[in-house]
């Protein structure tokens, strides 16, 4: 079952609690256009396939730690939009928040999702407080220092980039937080899905570089060419695109061979190839097939 308008309803929950009386209203409007310009939510139904996959025995938990990853993955979006980092215009084919709302509605729209992803997680475990702790501390661990989305950003800053700490920390993270807080919300080791999540972001790594590269705007919904114009390290550079497609294909079947052997694991082996199947660029979907 597609997990999606559930995950959207429990958004809408979630910030009903931050744009109550609409106050301010311009910032209650940037929150909103980041959280419901479009998007996959490929995260939060990750967190929860896992969680499902574990028997989902509190799904309060499981949604509360879904919707806390995707308002901490839109936060990074804003952020990563600015003109001090990528400085995009477009952002799923639409106005980028900066350029909604302006810089200053756009920073605090980002922080604003942060606290509220932290305080969404507090208020939906409050009927399985022993599940807050430990959802709190593997979350963080996926957004601040040193291995989360925090540092991977901060990497930009530096003189010389580690490609693959880069990579690792930026887009892995969030992927290994989602699929260890679906095992830890269904109160299961998240040890053995760790796996599954990094093998997954490096091939989502893999799929933005190519699409980065020979992708249209239309297509992914934000410019192409990025990485060249930001200076920024794109693995096409290095390796070429078939070598990309193959090391795609690599990731995605490691991923794939990483789930545990549970009840559930068929249907979320599908959620993988589906999400790679998206992610592929169209004019590459042939080879990549």
């Amino acid at each position: 079952m597609d997990a999606t308008p559930a995950i959207e309803r429990a958004l809408e929950r979630a910030l009903s609690y931050a744009t109550v009386g609409d106050r301010p209203p311009l910032l209650c409007r940037a929150v909103e256009h980041a959280i419901f310009a479009g998007g996959a939510r490929v995260r939060p139904r990750l967190c929860l396939a896992v969680a499902e996959a574990c028997g989902n025995p509190y799904p309060e938990a499981a949604m509360a730690a879904a919707t806390s990853i995707e308002m901490l993955h839109a936060a990074s979006l804003v952020h990563d939009d600015l003109p001090c980092f990528d400085d995009s215009d477009l952002r799923r084919g639409k106005p980028s928040v900066h350029v909604a709302y302006g810089e200053p509605l756009a920073v605090l729209a980002g922080d604003a999702l942060i606290v509220l992803a932290f305080e969404t997680l507090a208020r939906e475990c409050a009927v399985t407080p022993d599940r807050l702790a430990p959802l709190v501390a593997t979350i963080a661990r996926s957004v601040g220092m040193p291995n989360g989305i925090v540092a991977g950003q901060a990497w930009e800053s530096e003189p010389s980039i580690d490609v693959e700490e880069y990579h690792r920390t930026k887009t892995a993270s969030l992927f290994v937080g989602a699929t260890a807080a679906g095992a830890t919300a269904a109160d299961s080791d998240p040890q053995p899905w760790m796996e599954v999540g990094r093998q997954l972001g490096a091939a989502y790594q893999v799929a933005d570089d190519l699409r980065d590269r020979v992708a249209s705007a239309q297509e992914i919904g934000k410019p192409c060419g990025q990485d060249a114009g930001n200076n920024q390290p794109n693995i096409v550079d290095e390796r070429g695109i078939p070598a990309c497609i193959a090391q795609l294909q690599e990731h995605v079947t490691a991923a794939v061979e990483a789930v545990p052997t549970v009840p559930g694991s068929d249907s979320l082996r599908q959620l993988i190839h589906g999400e790679v199947k998206r992610l592929t660029p169209r004019k590459l979907a042939r080879s990549a097939a």
